[in-house]
């Protein structure tokens, strides 16, 4: 692990981003793994109701979808992760050889976050991954620290409504 910005913060250690990779084609397969095995656990699939069943039980913490797959094609895929509230923040990159602006704009309608066209270009590959993760990571650090603040001001608000009900009581009072 070379680069410690790409790592994300666990207990007790350092665990490298999980992406999930899913498309019909071994040999991109074979590309993307090779692009990114040094710097994110990957898992690999070429069936999307794998890749499915794999993210409802493991949210990984980016995917990245062929958007023309036989059975579950990559928007449905999209829609489905996207319905799950487990998952619904996880960043989606499209892969697709199709360069038609109608194919984006379904995607984005369906959830994604990018696109990378086809043929792989490793320097957009690196470069969109890891932008998305920061992303993402970012974004959960928010969401984690506003609940954080949520809580700590209920606290607080509970422990000054107690300590204005002694000051404002008198010795009378039965509550």
């Amino acid at each position: 692990m070379d680069n410690m910005e790409d790592t994300k913060l666990h207990p007790t250690v350092l665990v490298r981003p999980t992406v999930m990779i899913v498309d019909d084609a071994e040999d991109i397969l074979m590309i993307m793994e090779s692009i990114l095995a040094r710097e994110y656990s990957l898992k690999l699939y070429s069936r999307a109701q794998d890749a499915l069943d794999y993210a409802f039980a493991n949210p990984p913490d980016l995917i990245m979808l062929d958007v023309m797959m036989p059975g579950i094609d990559g928007f449905e895929t999209c829609r489905r992760l996207k319905a799950n509230p487990k998952l619904r923040d996880i960043p989606v990159i499209f892969l697709t050889s199709k360069n038609e602006d109608e194919y984006e704009e379904m995607g984005f309608s369906v959830g994604a976050s990018d696109f990378i066209h086809k043929p792989i270009n490793a320097p957009i590959v690196h470069a969109r991954v890891k932008t998305h993760l920061k992303i993402k990571f970012v974004m959960d650090y928010m969401r984690n620290e506003n609940l954080r603040l949520k809580d700590t001001a209920k606290q607080a608000s509970a422990e000054l409504a107690k300590a204005t009900k002694m000051l404002w009581s008198t010795p009378f009072d039965k509550s």
